[in-house]
């Protein structure tokens, strides 16, 4: 069955709902009374995580509130108005916050003259906290998802020598502010419907790496692998299947003294 957006849900959308709710309950994600910060980007994650709150606060037996805001680092980015309008129709205020990320990038370019990702990803989150904390909010929630998750995996194994991937829910003890991913258990394709069905304005990034980092080459791999294997539910699971994790321990040796 199909539903327009008018309080009604459409199938790829539910979809995607039924895994925010599966997370919600795996991980206890969200509690009566949240003040929650919404990272807005403009990009289809981010804005299918404000949509799928916004449904799970009138589905749910929940009563937090929703506070989106978007983080203006100075690119420029095309369509933003557009995605403000259209959230303005649910009642949804999406609060810009001005950024000098831009500024701080162009002092430290890479020997290539391109901005720094890494030191870029750390500035939007330190930005967005701050937004967060400034509004009152308890929780922060991004709109990362399963393929994200799985990417980072791979990244942290070739890059830095490790097991270790984002957590669905952390909590910073400097900040006193917990960072939520309730959209954890979603694949990045079913965001992409449910962003086409419900005509979702997506706000083109003005960034000059956008497309060409490695997180892409991390895509491209994944995808190629996925399309030889057909392995991407398994690699979710792989994501939570603690109980079966098996590496290298090392035995302590005993002292000598």
């Amino acid at each position: 069955m199909r539903y327009n957006i008018r309080g009604e849900i459409m199938s790829n959308i539910k979809k995607v709902l039924g895994c925010l709710r599966k997370a919600d309950n795996d991980y206890n994600l969200i509690s009566d009374g949240d003040r929650i910060c919404v990272g807005i980007s403009g990009g289809k994650d981010s804005s299918v995580l404000l949509y799928c709150l916004y449904l799970y606060q009138r589905f749910s037996k929940k009563n937090y509130q929703l506070v989106p805001i978007y983080c203006d680092m100075g690119f420029g980015e095309n369509r933003i108005n557009e995605l403000l309008v259209y959230f303005r129709q649910f009642d949804l205020e999406i609060i810009k916050y001005p950024t000098r990320i831009k500024e701080i990038l162009q002092l430290h370019l890479t020997k290539e003259g391109r901005f720094e990702c890494s030191l870029c990803a750390k500035l939007r989150k330190g930005a967005i906290i701050e937004a967060a904390k400034e509004y009152g909010c308890n929780k922060l929630a991004f709109g990362h998802h399963s393929d994200d998750a799985v990417e980072t995996l791979f990244m942290n194994m070739i890059h830095g020598g490790r097991l270790a991937t984002f957590l669905p829910d952390m909590y910073l003890s400097r900040m006193n502010i917990n960072l939520i991913r309730p959209l954890i258990y979603a694949y990045e394709n079913d965001i992409a419907k449910a962003v086409r069905d419900l005509k979702i304005p997506i706000v083109t990034s003005g960034c000059s790496n956008d497309g060409n980092t490695e997180r892409d080459n991390i895509k491209k791999l994944l995808n190629d692998i996925y399309d030889t294997y057909n392995c991407q539910e398994n690699f979710q699971l792989m994501l939570r299947n603690y109980k079966k994790v098996q590496i290298f321990s090392p035995k302590e040796k005993e002292s000598t003294d």
